[in-house]
């Protein structure tokens, strides 16, 4: 895991407003180089909407993302073209294209980025379905495929590029507790083999015990952070109830403390 004073990715000040409501405002923190951090929190606290800000899916209020130095909102389409290089984003749904084969699902990043020749891209394509336990797959469609099939498929196509950093939102939503660990597992052995940046959102707390090294902790009436650590700190932390409610499953009264 990369070191403190290794930030590959910084969040200053960044504020979310959609209208009048405000989701979070002034959240700053760092992702270390090759670290795995997890973003949770209750429902409605805004967990998704961090990472579609620390993807430059949305623009902030206030406030900025860097990604390797660079402004996710850079209006430069040097810098813009540099940055898509450098993340990946397997999307909640698995997000693949119904009417396209895994394999030309895998293909389209190293098609629009790349000037590999088909048959470079077809071993591309190979390799990565095989990193995610679907070799041979290549000419399913995502409708033969399993819930979890499928988000596995998001995965190697959100490696294609080979990215510093990787994005998951929700990655376990939808799937049974052993197909939902078998993606842990697969984030981890990605993770430790590869050394590659991950930044996870979940409120699964079996993941956040079997994948996390430090997590965020956002909460809705808070409008921001209000923890920062590793999951086994946070379980122990009872000086917020907050946080001690969440690692340790307990239901707090309305009015006591709790999110």
């Amino acid at each position: 895991m990369g070191q403190a004073g290794e930030p590959i990715i910084v969040v200053e000040n960044l504020t979310a407003r959609f209208g009048p409501n405000v989701v979070f405002e002034k959240v700053s923190f760092e992702v270390y180089r090759g670290e795995v951090l997890v973003v949770l929190g209750g429902s409605g606290c805004g967990k998704s909407t961090l990472l579609k800000h620390m993807i430059g899916l949305y623009r902030p209020a206030a406030g900025r993302v860097l990604i390797d130095g660079i402004d996710v909102n850079t209006r430069n389409r040097r810098k813009l073209e540099e940055l898509r290089r450098k993340i990946g984003v397997a999307f909640q749904s698995g997000a693949l294209f119904g009417s396209m084969t895994l394999g030309e699902n895998v293909a389209l990043p190293l098609e629009g980025h790349t000037r590999l020749s088909a048959s470079d891209i077809q071993r591309v394509v190979k390799m990565k379905l095989a990193m995610v336990e679907l070799a041979g797959y290549e000419n399913h469609l995502p409708s033969e495929l399993s819930g979890g099939m499928q988000k596995r498929a998001g995965v190697a196509r959100a490696m294609a590029l080979d990215p510093e950093v990787l994005f998951f939102d929700e990655p376990s939503a939808g799937l049974d507790p052993v197909t939902g660990a078998g993606l842990d597992n697969l984030i981890q052995n990605l993770n430790a083999g590869m050394g590659t940046t991950m930044v996870v959102v979940t409120h699964e707390l079996a993941s956040i015990f079997a994948i996390a090294h430090r997590a965020v902790m956002l909460d809705k009436s808070a409008r921001g952070i209000i923890a920062v650590g590793s999951p086994r700190d946070l379980q122990g932390r009872r000086d917020d109830p907050r946080v001690f409610n969440f690692f340790n499953r307990q239901w707090a009264r309305p009015g006591a403390g709790g999110s």
